[in-house]
């Protein structure tokens, strides 16, 4: 089965997002982990404050009073910043569920924080009496043991949550490590394949039979440029006026295509020009053959790779198109209606004259045989003459009719 190309370039723009959504997730796993560290040192450091504040020298009080305000104010200012870390910790917050936890631990924090301070306070400052200050001491040593606790149990969970994020982190990028790596062969050999195409039709002295064209495109364009049996290459198949494929020409063309529509929606438009028949001609042959020239000519400036288009009868031209959806190729086939009405002729002792079709589009089933298709086309192009002029119906208003 050949391969679109288009379909690789749509894959490989969903794999490169991909790849970014991946990087930035590694990138957020960084800044959590460096957030964890802050945490650390934080702690850390307050515990070396805690410590510093058991140990200050009462003999030069006023000293003491400037050194135990500025610490005591310090630590509230790290638990309001562990605060602020945990803002950032999204891993924690919304894969760990761990908020009612570690905001308890810190208001707890802060409540033994208040203790120790007011325990340092009436140690240093408050108490004068040496009885009472032993008893002050005693006070300030269990507030130490308690805060210090406290802390490490906060570090205790601090690496508990890192071995826990580190588990989903791992599988995440076994996971998107196995997928990069396999959507990184598959790329590389699609697009050293197509490179590989567009070298074949680069060089024309190529044989096709000793070469297997990996993308539709390249086969199509292939096709058509390697085509020996049709169109320009035989005249018989030709349509002398047009210059495009006469009935013969596109059942030829058609048989050659097909090979390549793999899994497009494959529909048929048969088009007549409206009052225009070769019983009842109201033009002068010249005119009507610019007519007919200036019609093709339309139609074919809507004409993909592997789309083929004849003139079938008198007034009538086929069109075959190879859409990805059934909707394209009904849009397509509109577009070129709307593209022929708004062409004008100017005729001698008529003035200016316009051209308008009208059409009957069936998507065709795999099934269904093209002359068949073309058989039900015209049938709908039958039933949208019989209600006016310039329209392209298709079966579902056939059906419509026969409710």
């Amino acid at each position: 089965m050949k391969h679109s190309i288009k379909k690789i370039f749509q894959n490989l723009n969903t794999y490169l997002l991909f790849v970014l959504f991946a990087a930035t997730f590694g990138l957020l796993s960084i800044f959590e982990h460096t957030l964890s560290f802050d945490k650390v040192d934080n702690l850390v450091n307050q515990k070396q404050i805690i410590s510093s504040l058991t140990k200050l020298d009462k003999s030069d009080l006023e000293l003491a009073l400037i050194l135990f305000n500025g610490k005591s104010t310090r630590l509230h200012q790290k638990i309001d910043k562990l605060h602020t870390f945990y803002k950032y910790a999204y891993m924690e917050k919304y894969l760990l569920g761990n908020q009612e936890e570690y905001l308890a631990d810190l208001d707890k924090l802060s409540k033994l924080t208040d203790s120790f301070n007011m325990a340092a306070q009436k140690y240093y400052v408050d108490t004068k009496n040496r009885e009472l200050d032993a008893k002050a001491k005693k006070h300030l040593n269990i507030a130490f043991a308690n805060i210090n606790s406290q802390i490490d149990t906060i570090l205790l969970r601090n690496i508990t949550y890192n071995e826990k994020k580190f588990k989903y982190i791992r599988y995440a990028v076994i996971i998107t490590f196995i997928l990069i790596l396999l959507a990184t062969i598959y790329y590389r050999r699609a697009l050293n394949a197509i490179y590989k195409d567009i070298e074949f039709l680069h060089q024309m002295n190529k044989n096709r039979k000793t070469y297997n064209i990996y993308s539709q495109e390249a086969d199509a364009i292939s096709l058509r440029m390697n085509r020996k049996s049709v169109s320009n290459d035989n005249p018989d198949m030709l349509d002398p006026v047009t210059d495009i494929n006469n009935y013969k020409g596109m059942i030829s063309t058609y048989s050659i295509k097909k090979s390549v529509k793999d899994s497009n929606f494959t529909s048929v438009t048969v088009l007549e020009i409206d009052n225009f028949s070769k019983a009842n001609r109201v033009f002068p042959q010249d005119v009507t053959q610019a007519i007919l020239k200036k019609v093709a000519y339309t139609i074919s400036l809507h004409e993909q790779p592997i789309d083929v288009i004849a003139r079938t009868d008198y007034n009538q031209f086929t069109i075959i198109f190879s859409r990805s959806s059934k909707e394209q190729s009904y849009k397509d086939a509109e577009l070129i209606r709307e593209s022929i009405a708004e062409l004008k002729f100017n005729i001698p002792s008529q003035g200016s004259t316009q051209i308008t079709v009208s059409g009957g589009f069936i998507i065709k089933p795999n099934n269904t045989s093209l002359e068949e298709a073309i058989k039900q086309a015209k049938e709908i192009l039958r039933y949208a003459q019989s209600l006016g002029t310039n329209k392209i119906m298709q079966t579902r208003d056939l059906a419509q009719r026969d409710m």
